[in-house]
Parts: structure tokens; sequence; C-alpha cells
């Protein structure tokens, strides 16, 4: 490399170097284009031998990459191998430490009740009864035998949808249920509290919510298809209400579970065995003389194997576990061994569908689009839990699409962003139906969820729609021209079965009826304003340009005798008056058929009567009030205009976009007969 190359390279790399002043100076020490052009080539240059360098490193430390990634591979599997016998060291510490938690809670729970037989009991109730005093309402709870205080404290819960605080709680947690009272404003003596809800324990799942700064601190409890968030004053506590709440339900199902054994009675005949290992009913029922061969290594280990594949997110693995477990166990008697098994592996399910609800939540997934939710949707299915995929996966495209919404920017022509608000709202619509229908083709039962949803997106849009168009006060035609590209994005829907333009049109009938009136009545004060001023004179166009651009404009509306109304040169034998109104009114005739609707019949053909009747009432009273001879028969000339020419267009054109006859506008014009009169008669055009 030369020195001058070298000197080059130094100073590109070194870290204080800036591009712009480099430039800069550069321009101004070359002496013309020829300069440049070497010193582009000399960085060219050197661009390409630091690429060659490059790629020999690259192909002289090939080796060492392979050598490196089989290392880390030995090193994962080890890895591997120590995470399972970690697990397997975990599990039985866990069951040493239970059965001696067990032994010692057993022996003292014996001595405190010789002790005190009664004492206990009383204490808890008497506990929960001066509590629930402080409640309004809760009066009936202590109706319930048995029932006594396990834990209770001051809670704030929080909305589920945008996670803002709704109010102060106080929750009392029962051996069987769980109370929620709100704090009174207003206190009265004792009472502090108002009676919420109650909760049976086994009517509810308590799932832990991961911290997210603020937010943190909170747990949730799931009672479908609703759901609460709580959350506690620190970290503590909300382990205490986790774990004493785990405790409680599960005293409460051993509890239940040793009252139906209690109350099975004996029977020499052998009870039916259901093909369901994991039904409770029958696990009472088996027979206990049969035995399940519950020694292969698989099952032995599978506790621990689910474990290892939710920690690995291997989602599909542990479902294939569970499948395979279900179809060994298939047709075998349900026997203690096997109530054990289940236990074990329900605990699991539950985690793993704790996972997939949180894949499915909108922080998760909302980038890769609805395919991103195939993997957790599908394994949902599998276990069972096709309503709960669905809920979640339509909420998760119900915020997607919402967040698209928001994130599109308000700039340019209001035609301009309607365009790319369509396309993202009904793209993305289309291909969530399309995923919807690919996840859920063996749930037909959840389809009318997707509809319900679909309308409810759709609803969405228009609120975006609405406040782009029409609160913004956009001219008719913009409108009408917004509303036929909504249309016509809509229709790309009947590609996949799912028609919603009846829902599109339902949505707008409001926004679109305001602004035809809106129209209609800057039409008609627009045309009365021009009546007040009314000279009733030829209308001359000074051009002879001008004339036939009008010519044009009027035969592209329709009229395709205006010919016979104009004159020589520049001059047209109709009243400015009469020809604003009739390039108005035609105007307001094709942008309302462009947004028609049959909703909108009457109200399209009552401004349409409104608007005619204004200037057929002017023509009327100025025939009646015109003196000179000359300027009635003028005004005679722009009647018949009116009522020959323009009022039969308007039906015609009406008759053409809707498909039925305009009554109301035949009986305006037969109540107006054409005028014909002499120099020397007064009759008027009405």
């Amino acid at each position: 490399m030369s020195e001058t190359g070298s000197r080059l390279r130094r100073l590109l790399e070194s870290p204080n170097f800036d591009p712009q002043n480099y430039v800069k100076q550069l321009s101004q020490q070359s002496d013309g284009d020829r300069d440049l052009q070497e010193h582009r080539q000399k960085i060219q240059n050197l661009a390409d031998e630091t690429a060659q360098n490059l790629k020999k490193n690259v192909y002289k430390n090939y080796r060492q990459f392979i050598e490196t990634a089989k290392e880390i591979s030995y090193l994962e599997s080890e890895m591997y191998q120590l995470s399972h016998i970690l697990t397997e060291q975990k599990s039985i510490m866990e069951s040493v430490t239970q059965a001696l938690l067990s032994t010692d809670k057993d022996e003292t729970s014996k001595e405190m009740q010789a002790a005190f037989p009664k004492e206990t009991e009383e204490v808890k109730q008497r506990t929960l009864t001066s509590l629930l005093e402080k409640v309004e309402g809760g009066k009936n709870i202590m109706d319930t035998p048995g029932r006594h205080l396990v834990y209770n404290g001051d809670l704030v819960e929080y909305d589920v949808d945008n996670m803002s605080p709704i109010q102060k709680v106080h929750v009392f947690l029962m051996n069987d249920c769980l109370l929620i009272a709100t704090w009174l404003p207003n206190r009265r003596g004792a009472v502090k509290y108002k009676y919420n809800a109650l909760y049976e324990l086994e009517s509810f799942a308590v799932v832990n919510v991961k911290d997210n700064p603020p937010m943190k601190d909170m747990f949730k409890i799931l009672m479908f298809p609703d759901s609460r968030i709580f959350q506690t004053e620190n970290s503590k506590i909300k382990k205490e209400w986790l774990e004493i709440l785990d405790v409680t339900k599960k005293n409460k199902a051993t509890k239940d579970r040793r009252k139906k054994e209690e109350e099975v009675p004996t029977s020499p005949v052998r009870a039916e065995v259901s093909t369901n290992p994991f039904d409770e009913d029958d696990g009472e029922q088996a027979d206990a003389g049969e035995n399940v061969d519950l020694s292969p290594e698989w099952i032995q280990e599978l506790p621990e194997d689910l474990d290892v594949c939710i920690a690995q997110r291997d989602f599909e693995g542990a479902v294939d576990l569970l499948d395979k477990l279900h179809e060994y166990l298939k047709d075998q008697p349900v026997t203690q061994k096997v109530k054990e098994l289940r236990n074990k592996v329900d605990e699991r399910v539950r985690q793993l569908t704790e996972v997939l609800v949180f894949e499915l939540s909108p922080d998760r997934s909302l980038r890769g689009g609805p395919k991103a939710t195939r993997r957790a949707v599908s394994q949902l299915i599998r276990l069972g839990q096709s309503t709960k995929a669905c809920e979640l996966f339509l909420k998760n495209r119900a915020v997607a699409v919402q967040t698209a919404i928001r994130q599109l920017r308000i700039e340019g022509a209001t035609l301009l962003y309607i365009h790319k608000l369509c396309n993202i709202f009904f793209t993305s619509l289309l291909e969530t139906a399309k995923e919807f229908e690919m996840d859920f083709a063996g749930n037909t039962g959840c389809y009318s969820a997707f509809v319900v949803w679909s309308r409810s997106a759709m609803r969405m849009f228009v609120d975006a729609f609405s406040k782009q168009v029409f609160d913004s006060k956009e001219s008719l035609s913009t409108a009408a021209e917004c509303v036929k590209v909504a249309k016509e994005h809509c229709q790309q829907l009947t590609e996949i079965g799912l028609d919603l333009t009846f829902t599109l049109q339902s949505l707008l009938v409001k926004d679109v009826t305001a602004a035809l009136l809106g129209y209609k009545d800057i039409i008609v004060e627009a045309t009365k304003h021009r009546n007040s001023e009314e000279m009733w004179r030829k209308m001359n166009l000074m051009t002879p340009e001008a004339l036939a651009k009008l010519k044009d404009e009027m035969r592209s509306s329709g009229m395709s005798t205006f010919d016979m109304y104009t004159g020589d040169d520049c001059w047209v034998n109709l009243s400015y008056t009469v020809v604003a109104f009739t390039k108005q009114m035609l105007s307001f005739l094709e942008e309302g058929l462009r947004l028609y609707i049959p909703e909108l019949h009457m109200v399209l053909l009552e401004s349409l009567r409104e608007i005619i009747l204004v200037a057929v009432q002017h023509v009327d009273y100025s025939l009646r009030c015109e003196q000179d001879p000359e300027k009635k028969a003028f005004i005679v000339l722009n009647a018949a205009f009116l009522h020959d020419t323009v009022l039969p267009e308007v039906e015609r054109r009406f008759e053409e976009g809707v498909g039925k006859p305009a009554k109301q506008l035949q009986d305006l014009r037969k109540s107006t007969r054409p005028v014909r009169i002499n120099p020397e008669s007064t009759t008027s055009l009405v």
C-alpha cells in the first residue's frame, strides 16, 4: 500500500472522523471534477482492499469457527443432561420435604386438637363474623356451616384492558370461597366495605402476572370468560397471596375428594370403567384389584420431561408427551397410582397453559402478524381448550389492528389517508380470517365468535374513517369517493366467504345522512342568496372558450339539449341563477347516488325535492311580480328549461341509479305545468 493510501486509511479509521467536514474540505481543495473522481477511486480501492482482507481473515479462521461450534454443541448437550439431573434432584428433595412437613403437620394438628378441641374453630368463625360485620350486604355469608377465615387484606383492582386502577378492595379468603368487597367512600359506623362478588374456590384459577414496571406485584383471577387483576402492596404480600390461595384450593379439592369417597357405596358389582384417564368419577369406581403398568421409563420421567419441555419452550414436545400418555391410559382402569400420576401431570398442564396464554398476549406476538400466534393456538387446541384459544387469538388480533390504525400518520389529502387506512385494515382482516380458518378448521363452533369479532373490528375501522372524513367537514364529493374506496376494499373479504358490506353500510348511515343533509342545506342557502340578487338577464360568459367549457360541463352532466339555450358568441339564453342551480343540483344528485344505500332512499329523495322547490317557488314568485313583458318572457323560458329539461333529467338519473322511480319528484313536476303565455298573459308557473 502506498503512503497516500496508508494516510487515507488512518484518516478514515480515526475515531473523530467527520464525513461532512471531510467532504467539505475535499471540495474546497479540489481543482475540479477530475480531482474528485481520482479521490473517489482511491476510496473505492481502499474499500475493495478491506473487503479482501476480511475474506482472508474469515477463510483463515473458518476451521476455528467449526471447532468452536462443535464445542458449543457438546456443551449444550452436557448442560441439558445437567439440567435433567438437577430437575430429578429437585423433585426428590421436594418429595422428601413434603413427606417430612406432612408428618410434622399431622402430629402438630393432633396435639392442638387434643389440647383445644373447640377453641380453634370457634376463634376462626368469631374472627370471620367480626370482619363480615364491617361488610355491607355480607350477613348471609356465615350461613354455610364450617366456613371460616383463612386470609384477608387490602388490594387495588386494575382494568384488564388498559391496566388503569379501578378501585381499592378488601379480599377475604375463606376455606371454600373468596369474597371481594369494595371500600365505601362514606363510612357508616363500623361498616367499611360493600359486598362486590363471591367466588367458589373451584370456579376460578389464579395466575401470576409478570412484573412490567410500573405494573408490578400483580396477580390475576380467571373466571371464564371474565378475569380480574389485583395489585398487592409489595412482592412479599403477593407471594403470600399466591401461596395461600394455592394451598387453600388444594385443601378444598382434597376435602371434596375424600367426601366423595366416603359417599360412594360399596358394591360387589364392578363399576364400568371410563375411557378417560383423567376423569375423577371413574377413578373412584375403578377396581382396586386391577393394576396399571406404570413402570416404563418414559412414564416415570414424564413430569420431569414436561418441566424441561416447558422451560425450553418446546410446546409441541410437551403436548406430544401428554397425547402419548392419554393414549397409553385410554383403556386402563384408574387406580391410585394413576390418580397420583394424573395430579402431577395436571399441574404441568396448568403451567403449560399459562405459558401458552402468555405467548398469545398482545405484547408478545404483534409484530409477526397472525402467523405468530399459530404455534400457541394449535397447542391450546390440542389441549382441548379451543374456546380459550379462539378468545385469546381474537383479542390479540384486535389489539394488533387497533395499534396499526393508531400508528397510521394523518398527513396529506384525506383520500390518500383513507386509501392507506383501508389497505391496512382490510388486509389485516383478510389475513386474520385466513389464519383463523387454518387454525380452527376442525372447530366450527368458533366461527360465530369470529363473525362477532369482525363486526367489532369494523366498528373500530368506521370510527377512524368517520373521524377523518365526516368530522373534518370534507366536501360531499370527497366523502363519496372515500366511501367508494372503503366498499371496494370490503369486497375483498368475499373471496373467503365473509361479506361485511351490509355491516359497513349500516355503521356509516348516520354520518352519510348528516353529510347529505348538511350539503343540501348549503345548496338551499346558496340558491336563496342568488335568488335575492336575481336580475333576470341573459348570461354573458365573455369568451367563446368559457361558453365551450360550460357546454362540455352540461353535456357531461346529461343535459344534451343545453345547446338549444345558447346564443351567438358568448351568450346563454338563461339566467346565471338557473344555470348555477342546475350545476349544483346535478352535482348533488351524482354524489348522492354514489353514497346511496336503501336506508338513505327517503333522505336523498326529500333533499332533492326541497332543493327543487326553492328554485320553482322563486320562478313562480318572479312571474307573479314581474310587469316587464320582455323579462316575463325570459322568466318563462327559464321556467320551461327547469320543467322540461332539468326535472326530467333528475328523475331519469335517479331511477337509473336507484332502480325504481322517484314518485315524489314526479308528483312535484306534475304540480308545475309548462308555461305557454302570450305577451298579455299573466299566468304563473304553478
